[in-house]
């Protein structure tokens, strides 16, 4: 043990802020002034830490092996100051590396399993998410279109971004997939005049936004089904589509599929806007140091990162074009450090809401896992990329001309204009 003391004292003071811990038996190590202090309960804690095994460590602190005075985000700075290397350089295992990922990709996402592990994340509370998710409940990467905006703003100028994106005009047939608590579904509603269809596999919001579509007397222009995108019918056409933050539950192994269902639910020439989570390193599953298999258990079970290179090869195959690409990773780091900050300052609300041991071990996943990702996305581990894409068409003599069937006018311009 005392050679693990010895390890973690080593750690301890090279650290970029002071930190103690508290051992069980009263001993301190570290600094006397912290700024952050942990409680260690369960000794294999040093060895992780000693380690560099963040997720792990994570782990721990949802199993209350340690308990941690200090804000979070003094905590992430040393989470990323003892990784061992970076979390996304991990060695490519080879074929069957890439064998064994494939078929267990194809096993965890049949749609049965899907929509039990949508309800696990999604279904947890409604109030609680409402807590330290803005007045919407936008549950995406936010757009800071201007530096000084609030939260809400910046969800609501994420929303714009995205209908100016996909050129929504009235009357237009728009399809929402994995529309959430119904914010991007409502909002193209109501200030573009589309005829809008949203679907969700989360019980809690589908019936939310049925009240909300009830409400504001949008009944006869808005929808929101209990539904799988695979069990969507390719009857009538959508003019445009938009998917915010729900292709990272589809499956590494199922994009190319993912992306053909879309083009299929297309009219020629519409547009489809996929805006999701990527990874920042190209040959890996899911970050290491034991990160991935911390978000795996605790928060999203079955989601699986894509670097954007496959992505796109993807989105190909499945017989799109991308037009335009942006990345929002700065947008998300900093939209996740207000969730945090938001969920750290109603602490006391959150533990009335979830209520009894396990909904300690759920807000303790929750602190750390806002935390966690706002670090991820700060340090370029993870990314998220917005994309804009049409059916592939052949060499046409009229397409600069912007016929009815071609919806993307090829300049970027109109996005951005005031």
């Amino acid at each position: 043990m005392n050679s693990v003391n010895s390890a973690v004292e080593e750690k301890l003071a090279a650290l970029p802020l002071p930190v103690q811990l508290v051992m069980p038996d009263g001993a301190r190590l570290g600094d006397s002034q912290p700024q952050v202090r942990l409680w260690i309960k369960d000794r294999s804690t040093l060895a992780h830490l000693a380690a560099g095994q963040a997720g792990v460590l994570g782990q721990a602190y949802v199993e209350g092996k340690f308990d941690v005075d200090g804000s979070m985000r003094d905590l992430m700075k040393v989470a990323a100051a003892i990784l061992p290397g970076s979390p996304v350089e991990a060695a490519h295992g080879g074929w069957f590396t890439d064998l064994v990922r494939r078929v267990m990709s194809v096993w965890r996402h049949s749609i049965e399993r899907d929509a039990r592990q949508i309800e696990f994340h999604y279904d947890l509370s409604d109030d609680f998410y409402a807590l330290w998710l803005d007045p919407r409940r936008v549950y995406s990467c936010a757009y800071f279109r201007e530096p000084d905006m609030t939260l809400a703003q910046a969800q609501e100028a994420k929303l714009d971004h995205i209908c100016r994106k996909l050129r929504l005009t009235e009357g237009e047939r728009f399809l929402d997939i994995g529309a959430g608590w119904g914010g991007l579904l409502l909002w193209a509603a109501e200030n573009y005049g589309v005829d809008a269809t949203g679907i969700t596999l989360s019980r809690n919001q589908h019936a939310y936004v049925n009240r909300l579509i009830e409400e504001r007397g949008l009944s006869g222009r808005v929808r929101m089904h209990l539904l799988d995108y695979r069990k969507l019918e390719a009857g009538q056409p959508y003019d445009k589509i938009a998917s915010v933050g729900m292709f990272e539950h589809v499956g590494r192994a199922q994009l190319q599929g993912y992306f053909s269902r879309l083009c299929d639910l297309l009219r020629p020439g519409g547009l489809i806007m996929n805006h999701g989570i990527t990874a920042g390193g190209v040959a890996h599953g899911q970050l290491g140091a034991g990160m991935g298999e911390f978000i795996e258990r605790y928060i999203f079970p079955g989601g699986e990162l894509t670097h954007i290179g496959h992505v796109l090869t993807s989105l190909t195959d499945g017989g799109l074009e991308d037009v335009d690409i942006e990345n929002l990773r700065p947008h998300y780091a900093r939209t996740l450090w207000a969730w945090s900050d938001a969920l750290e300052a109603r602490l006391p609300q959150a533990r009335e809401i979830l209520g009894g041991e396990q909904g300690e071990r759920s807000l303790r996943a929750y602190r750390m896992y806002l935390a966690g990702c706002a670090m991820g996305f700060e340090h370029g581990w993870i990314a998220l990329h917005q994309i804009l894409a049409q059916p592939r068409v052949s060499a046409r003599s009229d397409e600069l001309d912007l016929p009815q069937d071609l919806a993307y006018p090829w300049r970027r311009d109109y996005i951005y204009r005031s």
